[in-house]
């Protein structure tokens, strides 16, 4: 019965990515999250046609769909980390350094640029709209358990983007209270600090860790 059923998913999903689409949405999906317009104006699919092809990718385990922290009529569509699919596609790492951006530049952002240098051994910063008056000591706590240290990290404001940055996004508020440009990745994380939990701070990393893990190196980025 079970092998069944993995049989069954698996032809589910090779199903879902038959049409050049869904292919492409999940291409697109691969190193940044979107909502439903972004896709839609990215791709240049009819909004019920990219809804019939959400569908059938969200039936087939491969997208989920989640309410905006920020503007609650959003949605934003991000692939499942657990479906089988995802092990096997992969993006290049941008050869430009790359600019994390949260609200607080308290957790999300500076665990995002930490694990980024960590993981890549390329340059990251980090930098809020409206910084706290110091990192969270479950960040730092949390950044340590895995050999990071963020003791002397500060949050700092967004003076200026500068012009070869990567920008990359980690809170729903920031991505749409500033005005991302097409080449911007968004990276819908839920704020860990107001549960002021361990645990919540660890997902965090978990869900950093997965999207850096799609990413490839290539020569040139080195």
């Amino acid at each position: 019965m079970g092998m069944t059923s993995d049989r069954e998913r698996r032809a589910a999903v090779h199903a879902a990515l038959g049409d050049p689409h869904r292919l492409a949405i999940v291409d697109d999906l691969i190193v940044s999250d979107r909502s439903p317009r972004e896709l839609s104006e990215r791709l240049d699919l009819a909004s019920n046609l990219l809804a019939h092809h959400l569908d059938v990718l969200h039936r087939a385990g491969i997208v989920t769909r989640t309410v905006s922290a920020g503007d609650r009529r959003r949605r934003y569509v991000r692939l499942d980390r657990t479906a089988p699919v995802i092990n096997t596609l992969v993006a290049e790492v941008p050869s430009r350094p790359v600019m994390f951006l949260c609200t607080h530049n308290s957790a999300r952002s500076q665990l995002a640029a930490a694990l980024w240098r960590a993981r890549t051994g390329l340059p990251a910063t980090s930098a809020g709209t409206d910084p706290a008056p110091r990192v969270h000591r479950r960040a730092v706590r949390a950044a340590t358990r895995i050999g990071i240290d963020l003791s002397t990290a500060e949050p700092r404001p967004i003076d200026r983007i500068p012009d070869d940055a990567h920008v990359i996004t980690v809170c729903d508020n920031v991505h749409e209270e500033l005005t991302p440009t097409p080449e911007w990745w968004h990276w819908s994380i839920a704020d860990p600090v107001p549960s002021d939990d361990d645990a919540a701070f660890e997902a965090v990393i978990v869900d950093i860790t997965s999207r850096i893990n799609r990413l490839t190196i290539t020569g040139e980025s080195q």
